[in-house]
């Protein structure tokens, strides 16, 4: 393919993923479904305009790196640290009983492997798309209905954070151990020894963008630095611990995300990102989507795997609140709340394509996930809240 060609693809997926994206949104779907379903449309699966290349695979990676790096930097660590042991047990219920539902779902479809087998990591693989969390379409819904700030709010904010933050060691694990990077001993002390390794480095990190900041400051040098460190995390994470790139990239966010400059940086990487990496990664989704294969065992498998993947956080996350002295009722709003599927799934099973974990014929399910969720969610929580209100009233 000639060099020249690339900008070709590129205007194509740019247009169609921003105009498809604008549509979505109209339709109060996430915009990055309507940028899937673009790259889909455009890509050999259906018109055939744009095929996936290396180019546009490694361009999609660099999206991946800058989502991951702004997820970081958004996060608060002082409301993180401040959460205490509740967030924290219904964030680590949201991950794992997800994690074995999903598990059991593909043996149940495809057969239970032995334990280490390729088939056994293909199962534990669609667990692990099933833990992700995006909190962005519940804290929309919670800050319309006026309850961003209550007690609800906070706790499904906070757990989703931490949620996010399991779901990416988890990631770390089932890459490492699928890919024969050692046993579980090994990459247990791989993935301490990189948490140490960012917590040593990230304290002094801290320190050194802290007085560069105080010194410079607001000036485009500071996100030029973050998002060099960014990248170098993201290599050092894969290259010397054999971590997921986008584990370094996660890390480095959560270093800088309290230095005064951290929303400038994100306000410069979502530039980048909205832009052309955004776009790419998406509709790069999209294009290597494959529809060829759909049939209705997987239609089948797809509606199980929603199922699955909506009623494992909605039980696990409000048993769990309900056990922490929750009422009923705002426990079933906290396990709603922490049913929404976003671009992490996408990232997980983007990764889980790259290293042959996952068959591409599955992002159909994991696009209709994030669907179902983004559009369920904030009904169900209005009418929740409603509810409650009403009897308020009454009462």
């Amino acid at each position: 393919m000639e060099t020249y060609k690339i900008f070709y693809s590129l205007a194509l997926i740019i247009i169609f993923a921003k105009v498809f994206g604008i549509v979505a949104r109209k339709l109060k779907a996430p915009q990055v479904v309507g940028e899937i379903i673009a790259g889909l449309i455009i890509g050999p699966s259906i018109i055939g305009l744009v095929q996936p290349t290396d180019f546009i695979s490694q361009m999609a990676e660099i999206g991946v790196i800058l989502i991951m790096f702004s997820a970081g930097l958004g996060t608060d660590l002082k409301e993180l640290i401040k959460t205490g042991p509740i967030a924290f047990l219904i964030a680590c219920a949201g991950v794992f009983v997800p994690l074995a539902g999903g598990t059991v779902l593909y043996g149940c479809f495809y057969g239970f492997a032995a334990v280490g087998t390729p088939d056994f990591y293909r199962a534990v693989f669609i667990g692990v798309i099933m833990t992700a969390t995006s909190v962005g379409i519940t804290v929309s819904a919670l800050k319309e209905l006026g309850y961003l700030k209550s007690r609800v709010g906070t706790t499904v904010l906070a757990a989703a954070i931490i949620d996010d933050v399991i779901g990416i060691v988890v990631l770390t694990f089932v890459v490492s151990l699928s890919s024969g990077q050692g046993g579980v001993a090994d990459v247990c002390i791989r993935t301490v020894l990189f948490f140490v390794f960012s917590g040593i480095v990230g304290i002094i990190s801290y320190k050194v963008f802290k007085r560069v900041d105080r010194r410079w400051p607001h000036t485009r040098r500071i996100p030029i630095a973050g998002l060099a460190y960014c990248f170098a995390l993201a290599y050092i994470a894969e290259e010397f611990f054999g971590i997921a790139d986008i584990t370094g990239a996660y890390a480095a966010g959560i270093i800088l995300c309290s230095i005064r400059d951290s929303d400038y940086i994100a306000e410069k990487m979502d530039i980048n990102s909205y832009m052309l990496f955004g776009p790419i990664f998406f509709a790069s989704i999209g294009l290597k989507t494959d529809i060829s294969e759909f049939s209705s065992e997987i239609l089948l498998f797809s509606i199980g795997f929603v199922l699955v993947a909506l009623l494992t956080k909605i039980i696990a996350c409000g048993l769990v609140a309900k056990v922490c002295k929750f009422n009923f009722s705002d426990s079933l709003k906290i396990g709603v709340g922490m049913m929404t599927r976003g671009e992490v799934a996408l990232i997980v099973a983007q990764k889980g394509l790259s290293i042959h974990l996952l068959s591409p014929v599955y992002f159909t399910s994991v696009i209709l996930l994030i669907i179902v969720s983004s559009i369920a969610t904030p009904i169900i929580l209005k009418l929740l809240f409603s509810h409650d209100n009403r009897v308020g009233q009454l009462a």
